[in-house]
């Protein structure tokens, strides 16, 4: 069944969020800061693994080299220059506010952080676009799933943290790979070695972002720096190498 890979992650990451909102009523506020604290930690170095893993390479001698630094400076400049143009992070808040207002949650102000955290979290990321092209292209949904493992537990987590606003992050990742899924023929094509390489680097130094701001507060707008992602994606059908 094409898609069933989407349908459970999204069903991962409700199970998920509403069993850590279970029990994170169990939990006094001050261990849920370092909850909270400890899942931002996490996702950093979850960041920091998938960009030097793009970053760092060997050379014939054994040695490790670093590169592709250009391609980094290039991507995230354009890709902020546009996000903040067209202000991806304000639709963002706009939709979890909806989500708040019609949840009946108008007291709980960590709503909304909670929902973009655990969104950007969960929705960043190649395992989330290969494994939609997979699920589309011949119905093996392998990738999505071992990412609804990692979901449910990251997802429980955040819950346990920042409340129930993460839960909702189910929405736009059934929106994205849904609709990758449905498109998963036409963009396979453009999704060579290079390209998915870009995506993860990228896609993972993003991630690291949203730790940092798990960590020490939203101090940066992931979802602005979003179009990062289309950049590096581009870079790879270059005729030279950045």
């Amino acid at each position: 069944m094409y898609g069933l890979g989407t349908i459970i992650n999204t069903a991962a990451i409700v199970v998920g969020g509403i069993l850590g909102l279970l029990f994170g009523k169990l939990i006094k506020e001050r261990h849920q800061d370092s909850l909270g604290k400890a899942c931002g930690i996490a996702v950093l170095f979850i960041g920091i693994a998938g960009a030097l893993e793009g970053i760092m390479s060997l050379a014939d001698d054994g040695s490790l080299v670093s590169g592709r630094s250009l391609l980094i400076v290039i991507s995230l400049t354009l890709g902020a220059l546009v996000g903040e143009i067209i202000n991806i992070e304000g639709w963002f808040e706009r939709f979890g506010e909806f989500l708040k207002r019609k949840t009946g949650s108008s007291g709980d102000n960590n709503f909304v952080n909670g929902f973009l955290s655990a969104s950007f979290t969960v929705c960043i990321g190649a395992m989330a676009i290969v494994g939609a092209i997979e699920d589309g292209v011949s119905g093996d949904f392998s990738i999505l799933l071992t990412k609804s493992i990692l979901d449910f537990i990251i997802i429980m987590v955040m819950t346990g943290s920042l409340g129930k606003g993460c839960i909702f992050s189910a929405i736009p990742v059934a929106l994205l790979q849904g609709g990758v899924t449905l498109l998963a023929r036409f963009i396979a094509p453009l999704l060579t070695t290079a390209a998915l390489g870009n995506l993860s680097m990228i896609g993972s130094i993003l991630i690291f972002c949203v730790g940092l701001n798990l960590v020490w507060g939203r101090k940066i707008r992931v979802a602005n720096l979003l179009p990062a992602i289309i950049f590096a994606v581009a870079a790879a059908f270059l005729p030279i190498s950045l």
